[in-house]
């Protein structure tokens, strides 16, 4: 066993890294790059990491979970990115946007209702926030719910939603997590809610599978839309009104976890130049013994091991629930996920032409890192909230 340190804190930790890695390196790794070409979804490999627990990571083992912290979250993020960020993105989707929320935030008897399925894999799920207009600007959102009786009618069009369907044929998601507006606050601004929907949900659907992504190929994007769809009362998450304050808490983690996803591609992509350099030779000599490549390798290794250290410390401390410190959850995926995508590039350029095509891994993961400084907060947005976050605190 290696030895223990600030990225395996425990040897609970380390166990859950040798179990990943393990997992990675015989299952998820030798689907990746025919999943990637056909843009397919893994599910039943996704399903087989519920007799892992890994989908349900942080939940409590009262109602199924691992109940880890968030270092064990993005331990479990960085080794599966390692092979395949497809599907790790998908395995995000499940594990921190949908159970991990839903765990923190729903009533008791929903959780003893659906928990436990969802961390075994036999629930798989999604949470549904973008909406075709309205992305960062989750204010600007337009679905509604209104409460009618026992029910609330849920109308709206739900966008680049991941684990949106499950298949080929758009069959959807076994339940969603949606957030729409419920009324208005006194202060005019919209008051946001978020349901339980069931895929047999009387009016809900979904509208079209997303296809010809640049990268994350290996995950289900799909456009959900929810015309009259009634929604038991008892659905509702938590009271009318308190989503916005979920889903800002959830966005930590949510966040923390796709920055370890970079982690792991930097990783991957590093592994790669290193040996290529090694061992092909130009001039006589190793390719590792020119400046020019010791500069991609020497800057990729000293960029990944600080936004490692940045997200690993970060993770410290941080519960399911997230903490409170926005300008460390923004930060550690606004380093993360650039150093992973230029990491990625620098392996490419160490390759050459072989660096270009999908056999050598680095095209694909150069591709699925652009998605991390787009999805789950633009780069822009952790510049604002940061900046914000800064300035408020003098």
């Amino acid at each position: 066993m290696s030895k223990i340190n600030i990225f395996s804190p425990t040897e609970e930790h380390q166990m859950l890294r040798d179990m990943v890695k393990d997992f990675t390196k015989t299952q998820v790794e030798p689907q990746a790059l025919e999943f990637d070409k056909q843009e397919k979804f893994n599910l039943e490999l996704l399903r087989s990491t519920g007799e892992l627990g890994l989908l349900g990571i942080t939940v409590p083992t009262d109602f199924g979970g691992s109940g880890m912290d968030a270092t064990a979250a993005v331990i479990a993020h960085e080794e599966l990115s390692y092979s395949d960020p497809g599907f790790c993105l998908a395995y995000l989707a499940h594990s921190m946007l949908l159970v991990n929320n839903f765990a923190v935030n729903a009533g008791e008897s929903l959780k003893k209702k659906y928990l436990k399925s969802m961390c075994t894999g036999e629930f798989i799920g999604a949470m549904a926030m973008s909406e075709p207009d309205a992305g960062t600007d989750v204010l600007g959102m337009t679905s509604k719910a209104e409460k009618n009786g026992d029910h609330y009618i849920l109308n709206g069009r739900k966008m680049w939603i991941t684990n949106g369907c499950l298949d080929d044929k758009g069959t959807p998601a076994d339940g969603v997590l949606v957030y729409a507006i419920t009324g208005a606050k006194p202060n005019g601004r919209n008051e946001i809610s978020s349901f339980f929907v069931k895929k047999d949900f009387e009016g809900f659907k979904v509208g079209q599978k997303i296809m010809d992504k640049l990268g994350m190929r290996g995950s289900n994007t799909a456009e959900l839309v929810f015309e009259n769809c009634k929604v038991p009362a008892e659905y509702l998450i938590g009271k009318e009104g308190d989503s916005m304050v979920h889903m800002m808490k959830n966005l930590e983690i949510e966040r923390l976890t796709l920055a370890a996803m970079g982690l792991g591609i930097a990783k991957r992509s590093l592994d790669v130049m290193v040996k290529y350099a090694k061992e092909r030779e130009a001039f006589g000599r190793s390719i590792a013994k020119f400046g020019q490549i010791q500069k991609y390798i020497g800057e990729s290794y000293s960029q990944y091991m600080a936004a490692r250290s940045y997200v690993y410390q970060t993770a410290y401390g941080m519960g399911p629930e997230g903490t409170g410190e926005r300008k460390d959850s923004d930060g550690v995926k606004l380093v993360a996920t650039t150093m992973s995508k230029n990491v990625a590039d620098n392996a490419i350029q160490v390759l050459g032409g072989y660096g270009y095509v999908g056999e050598y891994v680095v095209e694909r993961l150069w591709r699925d890192a652009k998605l991390l400084e787009i999805g789950g907060g633009t780069l822009e947005a952790h510049q604002k909230n940061i900046t914000q976050d800064l300035t408020s605190a003098l």
